[in-house]
């Protein structure tokens, strides 16, 4: 697997979301969405958007001058050579002997092959086992025809390693920068290099180059990552998003699935206990709340591709009007569920503040100018300021401090110099933020 590092965070792939943003009820991640920029001149006042700041763990793809096929270590001769006896069955005790040999001269000079030799053993070892049967019985002609389809099956299948939703891993070289050929699963309490928190499959066809994958990379596990962890406040800051995908050879062998993981943002710092936080390790009463949270993150990471609304005042009206059904949405869910006696009035708040800003965004949606939009867009951040959910959150068990570069933009600066956002409004309490990008070839 190919592990392309992390590359700078200005420089994202896509359409993904680069600079901190406005936390509304439920307080984003910094970097969500795409919204409009203040118009120039704003300055310091109550209605000003936020402005650029550092994403703690935002989106970064491969590094500029990145040469994707770099030189790997060399592959183990021996593990080549019991792989072929373990297939061929042709003389297994040897397989056998030389697949151990293999694995200790790749653990002691960092060879590949592990997959080879230990798959070549389990070959030799069936193959032993059917020589005997046979040399007992006189014959095993069905066993040993069954063996030779899983053979066969087995030569086909391109992956030498995969992970599984949920698991802690180490990689060899302890970095998830460069080549992975292989990674060891370790319980995720204690340090580990990552963790993985999707799994999906890529369409058949032809390999759709590397470009591509990692493009479909980042769609996928940019939106993945808030089943697995839905309190954004929860996740560190020195955290960010890299991913296994297949290579052109990988690809030819059948390998079409993509792991989405967690690392630290040097890809080498490491990590310590598990970041799930889902419906397996939350209550439903803490589930309700950032599932109602998130609808309102998702409307506001659809922003418009212009960050200035006086280039596309029609598009920034549209998406005031897809920000106000999804708060109306938001409300019905967070009204429909029963809350806990503590958590009752806390939220019943967040629910008038949602409605007041409802009202800011149909007159944003309303708007004649660009002026006009900005001093509702403003209002309606002010009244969706994420911190105003400590109380709520405290009451449900949930995190409660904001992530650490949460005020840069509104707060401080309230835009940038140049009247920019630096990527756009950031939505409510789940957040987002997707990063950077490793590669893995199996």
């Amino acid at each position: 697997m190919e592990i392309p590092p992390p590359a700078d965070p200005q420089q994202p792939q896509g359409s993904q979301p680069q600079g901190p943003q406005p936390q509304g009820p439920y307080g984003a991640y910094p970097g969500q969405g795409q919204g409009p920029a203040p118009y120039p001149g704003q300055g310091q006042g109550p209605y000003a958007p936020p402005g650029p700041g550092p994403v703690p763990y935002g989106y970064q793809a491969w590094g500029h001058g990145y040469v994707p096929y770099n030189s790997p270590p060399p592959l183990n001769g021996l593990a080549i050579s019991a792989l072929v006896l373990g297939i061929l069955c042709f003389l297994p005790l040897v397989g056998l002997v030389l697949g151990i040999f293999a694995l200790v001269q790749i653990k002691k000079k960092g060879e590949r092959g592990k997959g080879m030799a230990i798959t070549g053993m389990v070959f030799s070892g069936i193959g032993t086992s059917i020589l005997a049967l046979a040399l007992a019985t006189g014959g095993a002609s069905e066993v040993w025809e069954g063996f030779k389809d899983s053979a066969r099956e087995a030569s086909e299948d391109g992956s030498a390693f995969s992970v599984d939703q949920g698991e802690c891993f180490d990689t060899p070289g302890g970095s998830l920068e460069g080549m992975a050929y292989d990674v060891d699963t370790v319980p995720c309490e204690g340090r580990h290099d990552g963790e993985v928190f999707a799994n999906f499959e890529m369409a058949g066809g032809r390999y759709p180059g590397d470009e591509a994958i990692v493009e479909a990379a980042d769609d996928k596990c940019y939106s993945l990552q808030y089943a697995y962890a839905m309190d954004s406040w929860a996740i560190p800051d020195d955290v960010d998003i890299y991913y296994f995908t297949p290579t052109s050879d990988s690809w030819s062998l059948g390998d079409r699935e993509i792991s989405c993981l967690f690392g630290n943002v040097d890809g080498k710092g490491g990590l310590t206990g598990s970041l799930r936080q889902d419906p397996t390790t939350l209550d439903a009463d803490q589930v309700a709340y950032l599932k109602a949270a998130q609808v309102l993150n998702e409307a506001m990471d659809a922003g418009p591709d212009e960050a200035y609304v006086e280039d596309d005042l029609p598009g920034h009206k549209e998406w005031a009007t897809r920000v106000s059904g999804a708060i109306t949405e938001q409300v019905g869910m967070l009204r429909g569920h029963e809350w806990p006696a503590d958590a009752k009035k806390p939220v019943a708040t967040i629910v008038e503040d949602l409605k007041s800003a409802k009202e800011e965004w149909d007159d944003a949606a309303e708007s004649s100018d660009a002026d006009t939009f900005y001093e509702h867009y403003g209002a309606a951040l002010i009244l969706t300021d994420g911190k105003k959910t400590i109380t709520a959150r405290k009451a449900l068990d949930l995190a409660t401090t904001p992530p650490a570069d949460y005020g840069d933009g509104a707060e401080e600066d309230g835009g940038d110099e140049d009247g920019g956002t630096g990527g756009g409004s950031g939505g409510s309490d789940g957040g987002s933020g997707s990063g950077g990008g490793s590669g893995a070839e199996v």
